[in-house]
C-alpha cells in the first residue's frame, strides 16, 4: 500500500481553509439522553461491516457511549485527519499506520494509551512508542508472503521447495524454481540456448519498485537495515542494503525472470494484475491483498514463506493501532473505546470473520480457519513468518512526503538508469532531509 503524503498547515490561515474541509465531522458531540457520542475512523469499507458488529457490543456493555463509526476512502483518509487535526475537531478513535504514526505523535495530536504491549505481537506494539509511551492500541497486523499460481507449477512440473533460499550472486532454491517458471513462447527457460528474453509467456516471479512487499525486505533478509534507530535516519546505502538492491533489479534485467519494469513501475504498473492474469508464478503479497486476489483468481493460489537470505528470512510486518485523539471532548470514554477495542471479544471476531490477523496473541487460529473454509487457502506461512523475524514500515519523520520521491528514484533504479548505489546514495540523502 502506498501512502500520500501529509502537509500541515503552517499558518491560521491555512488552518481556517482546511477547517472548511473538514466539513464539522470530527469531535463529539453529547447524545440525548446524557448519552456520549464518540467518533470512530476507518478506511477499509469491508472491515467497517465487522466493526459495526464491534461497537454495537461495546454499546451494549457501555450503555452510556454511542460510536458513529466514519468511513473515508483512503485516498481521502489522511488529507482529512490532517485538516481536522489542525482545525482541532479529529475523531475520538481512529486508524493509524506506522509510517504516518511519527508526524501526529510528533505534533500532540495522539494520546497515550495505557496498555500492556507483552500481550500484542512486538513489532506492532514497538511501531506505535515514543519517548518510552504506547500512543496506540495495537489492532492487527499483516506481514508479507509469497502468494503462487499451483496451476503454472503443474504445468512447469515444478514442486514449491519447503524453504527458498537466495544469495546477492544468484545461487540458491529461489532463482533456480524462477527460471524453471519462466518460459518464452518457444517454452524455453533463462539460460536455455535460444530463450527470448523479448517474447517471455509466463514469468517465474514478480520484482518491482514497492518497498512494503519487495525491496525492504531483500535488504533485510541480507543484513542491511532500513533506519539506524526509531525516528532515527536512513541508512540503507551500506553495502548489504546495496546488494540487496541489486538482487531485486538482477531478477528483472540480468535473469530474466520477472517482468520489466516499463509494465509494474508505480503509479502507472499492473503488478498485481498481471499476477490475476496467470502471467506470473510467484508474487510477494501482504495478506490483506488476500480478498482482492483469491476471488477473481482463475487458477488454484497457494501461499509459501518469503525466502531467506544471507541473514535468514525477514519480512515486512505492517500492523494498525487504534489512536486517541489528544483532545477528544470526551477522553475518558475514548480510551475506554480503544482498551475495549483492544481485548479478545472485537479482536477475535475480526480474526474470526477473515479481516485481519490481531494484534493481540493467540488468536491468530481464527484468521486460519476463515480462509481454509471460505476458500480452501492455507495461510498458516502467514503466521509462521509472523514468528519469525519481522520488521515494521520506517518509523521516522517525513516519510510520508519522502515516498513519492523515494518511488520516482527506484523506478530509475528497476529501470537500469540508476545503479543500486546511485539509487540508495540519492534515497537516503534525500531522505534524511526531511528527517525533523
Amino acid at each position: 500500500m502506498l501512502t500520500p503524503r501529509i502537509r500541515w498547515a503552517a499558518s491560521l490561515a491555512g488552518a481556517a481553509v482546511l477547517t472548511l474541509s473538514a466539513c464539522g465531522s470530527g469531535g463529539s458531540d453529547g447524545a440525548p439522553g446524557g448519552k456520549v457520542t464518540l467518533t470512530y475512523r476507518l478506511w477499509d469499507e469491508q472491515q467497517k461491516a465487522g466493526y459495526e458488529k464491534v461497537m454495537a457490543a461495546f454499546e451494549k456493555a457501555n450503555p452510556s457511549i454511542d460510536v458513529r463509526i466514519e468511513l473515508l476512502p483512503y485516498d481521502q483518509y489522511w488529507t482529512k485527519l490532517t485538516a481536522d487535526a489542525v482545525a482541532g475537531t479529529a475523531p475520538d478513535v481512529f486508524w493509524m499506520t506506522p509510517t504516518q504514526f511519527p508526524e501526529y505523535v510528533t505534533k500532540g495530536v495522539l494520546s497515550p494509551v495505557p496498555v500492556d504491549t507483552a500481550k500484542y505481537h512486538k513489532t506492532v506494539a514497538e511501531a506505535f512508542t515514543y519517548q518510552g509511551k504506547q500512543y496506540g492500541m495495537p489492532k492487527d497486523w499483516g506481514v508479507v508472503g509469497l502468494l503462487y499460481n499451483k496451476d503454472l507449477f503443474k504445468k512447469a512440473g515444478v514442486e514449491m521447495p519447503d524453504t527458498l533460499t537466495w544469495k546477492p550472486d544468484g545461487s540458491g532454491t529461489f532463482l533456480e524454481t524462477a527460471r524453471k517458471l519462466t518460459a518464452d513462447a518457444a517454452g524455453k527457460h533463462p539460460g536455455d540456448p535460444g530463450f527470448d528474453p523479448a517474447k517471455i509467456k509466463t514469468y517465474g516471479f514478480l520484482s518491482w519498485n514497492h518497498y512494503q512487499t519487495q525491496w525492504m525486505n531483500w535488504v533485510s533478509s541480507n543484513g542491511g537495515k532500513l533506519l539506524d534507530q526509531p525516528f532515527g535516519k536512513y541508512t540503507f546505502n551500506d553495502e548489504a542494503s546495496v546488494q540487496a538492491l541489486q538482487f531485486g533489479v538482477d531478477l528483472v534485467n540480468k535473469h530474466h525472470v520477472s517482468p520489466p519494469a516499463t509494465r509494474t513501475n508505480p503509479p502507472t504498473g499492473k503488478a498485481t494484475d498481471m499476477f490475476k492474469a496467470g502471467e506470473v508464478a510467484m508474487f510477494p503479497a501482504n495478506n490483506a491483498l488476500l480478498p482482492f486476489v483469491v476471488p477473481d483468481a482463475a487458477f488454484e493460489v497457494g501461499v509459501a514463506p518469503m525466502p531467506e537470505g544471507p541473514a535468514g528470512r525477514s519480512v515486512n510486518l505492517n500492523g494498525l493501532a487504534e489512536a486517541v485523539y489528544a483532545k477528544s471532548k470526551h477522553p475518558e470514554q475514548a480510551q475506554k473505546l480503544a482498551a475495549y477495542l483492544g481485548t479478545e471479544e472485537p479482536q477475535k471476531l475480526m480474526a474470526d470473520e477473515g479481516y485481519a490477523f490481531p494484534a493481540l496473541n493467540g488468536l491468530a487460529q481464527g484468521y486460519v480457519d476463515h480462509w481454509a473454509k471460505t476458500a480452501k487457502l492455507d495461510v498458516t506461512p502467514f503466521v509462521k513468518e509472523a514468528e519469525g523475524t519481522t520488521f515494521p514500515l520506517p518509523v521516522t519523520t517525513g516519510f510520508t512526503g519522502f515516498e513519492t520521491k523515494l518511488n520516482q528514484i527506484f523506478n530509475e533504479m528497476y529501470l537500469g538508469r540508476l545503479t543500486p548505489k546511485q539509487a540508495a546514495d540519492q534515497a537516503v540523502t534525500e531522505g534524511n532531509a526531511t528527517i525533523k
